[in-house]
């Protein structure tokens, strides 16, 4: 009931987005940001009942993780939004809310069923809990960057790149850590406690690593080469692309030790 409740709120914030948008005004709406943090204090609130209920942490199957996963990405905007340093401007906000209620559409539809179930025996590890939340709170950092990478390819004037190109780097800087603990570091431990091997080349291991690299990429063209603008923009395209296949492709597609989360 929390999340429904919470996607309402979500597609509130994006009309109201709209609203201001075709006004053409400089400011963003005013409420938005206010419906983000109600809707990802709602989705925090589901992620702990359901934990409650399982007597474990609910991100260990696929709706638990886009309910966490949408939650941050909207209170990362809100972060954004009332900071003064990085403030993101309407157009992005608009875009990295679409990608929150796409989530929750996704969570909401059959390929994510919301049944309350305790999670298998492997998935019963901490090292788990902290592997899966960083990797989602370092991709929710990666929606504002796509976001910003596609708005900086779209728009002319130079100050709107200048400050989109800011927005993006912020962003990837901010997540890559949180994304570099989580997915990998975090993940093999808890690999090493479930399989008994750090490392096995799963589909998910592999995309995971193909996303990392990608994103290290990224901050290398930046700070070794000095390269911004197109480069960036496209390289941030492409490893949000390799992030949502790391989830939903292996996930649907491909077989291997991950195919239960």
């Amino acid at each position: 009931m929390a999340a429904t409740v919470a996607f309402i709120l979500i597609c509130i914030s994006a009309v109201s987005e709209v609203v201001f948008l075709l006004r053409k005004t400089k400011s963003a709406d005013p409420f938005s940001h206010l419906l983000h943090l109600t809707a990802a204090a709602l989705l925090f609130f589901t992620t702990v009942y359901r934990s409650i209920k399982i007597d474990f942490v609910a991100v260990t199957n696929t709706f638990e993780s886009l309910v966490f996963f949408s939650a941050c990405v909207l209170l990362i905007l809100f972060v954004y939004r009332v900071q003064k340093r990085w403030k993101v401007v309407p157009l992005i906000q608009f875009g990295a809310t679409i990608m929150a209620i796409l989530l929750l559409a996704v969570a909401s539809s059959p390929l994510a069923p919301s049944t309350i179930q305790p999670p298998i025996p492997a998935l019963q590890s901490y090292w788990l809990v902290l592997h899966v939340t960083l990797s989602f709170i370092g991709e929710a950092f990666f929606v504002v960057g796509f976001v910003s990478a596609i708005y900086y390819l779209a728009v002319k004037d130079d100050e709107k790149k200048k400050n989109a190109d800011r927005i993006l780097y912020t962003s990837i800087a901010i997540g890559y850590p949180i994304f570099t603990a989580g997915a990998l570091i975090f993940g093999a431990i808890w690999a090493e406690a479930a399989w008994g091997a750090y490392w096995s080349w799963d589909p998910k291991e592999t995309w995971a690593l193909i996303t990392w690299f990608t994103y290290t990429a990224f901050l290398h063209s930046r700070l070794v080469k000095q390269l911004r603008g197109k480069v960036s923009a496209y390289l941030s395209i492409i490893g949000f692309a390799f992030t949502l296949f790391t989830f939903f492709g292996v996930n649907y597609l491909l077989s291997g030790l991950h195919s239960y989360g």
